[in-house]
């Protein structure tokens, strides 16, 4: 088989698992020499497909930012991939509901949330990213794993869809002139506090997502420079930037909800059914 009929196969495999809600192999245990590169064109295959039938994109997820998980996962590097207008939900007024069928070991990850306002190149200065950010927003991205016990390599959660399952993003926040040197001092020392059924499971600073979200948002603008295959981040997208605390296994009837402490926004509230 060609390389590309072999990565066509995997995409093949991997869109039969998300659309059954089924398990699937780790792609590395029958191919140990399956790399980042190589997933990432498995994914241009997979969002190509989905555009082809009717999948809209509306802008990314980074994923693995959080460098006190690393181990954990065996995951030692950020990955990315698409999010899309029906993954994604606007909570009112903070409260959403979210129906867990469908998902396979789903996950909970609070996150901050930005929408792009104009491009994004590569930069190092939060200052710069945030000129480019129309607002942030918090967000709860439920992930998943079709590969059994959130067992897993980076280029198999990589060209797995980036893990994604959806994305609640809560109440934006303007960033303007006035705010936005303010803001960049926050992200990374603010204290993030996520509960279930009122009891306090985690915690995380924004200093757990690459040093801030604004410098995991500058990371996705650097990472992208150097894949041609991709677009660049233009305005009108939203990205939501990794994990504060753990990735915590949810269940329906359960009730999360988060709080950004001193960082300005309001936390947000899901009930899973």
């Amino acid at each position: 088989m060609t390389q590309t009929g072999r990565l066509q196969a995997i995409a093949d495999r991997l869109i039969g698992a998300y659309d059954a809600a089924a398990f699937v192999e780790p792609i590395t245990a029958s191919l140990p020499d399956f790399s980042v590169d190589d997933a990432y064109a498995v994914l241009a295959e997979i969002e190509a497909r989905r555009e082809a039938q009717g999948w809209r994109p509306v802008g990314r997820k980074i994923g693995f930012t959080n460098r006190t998980i690393w181990d954990r996962y065996g995951v030692w590097q950020p990955m990315w991939a698409h999010v899309w207008a029906h993954t994604v939900q606007v909570a009112e007024y903070g409260q959403a509901r979210l129906p867990l069928g469908g998902f396979v070991q789903p996950r909970l990850e609070p996150e901050v949330v930005f929408k792009l306002k104009a491009p994004l190149g590569p930069t190092e200065d939060p200052l710069e990213v945030l000129a480019a950010v129309e607002w942030m927003a918090p967000g709860f991205e439920i992930v998943q794993s079709h590969f059994p016990g959130w067992t897993f390599r980076a280029p198999d959660c990589t060209a797995a869809f980036g893990l994604h399952g959806a994305l609640i993003v809560g109440t934006p926040v303007d960033v303007t002139d006035a705010n936005r040197a303010d803001l960049a001092a926050r992200l990374p020392v603010f204290a993030a506090t996520l509960s279930r059924g009122g009891s306090v499971v985690d915690r995380g600073i924004g200093a757990n997502v690459l040093d801030s979200p604004a410098l995991a948002l500058a990371t996705l603008a650097r990472v992208l420079g150097g894949q041609p295959q991709f677009p660049p981040l233009a305005a009108g997208e939203i990205v939501t930037t990794g994990t504060l605390t753990d990735a915590w296994p949810v269940a329906p009837g359960e009730t999360w909800t988060s709080d950004y402490g001193d960082l300005g926004i309001a936390g947000l509230t899901v009930r899973f059914d």
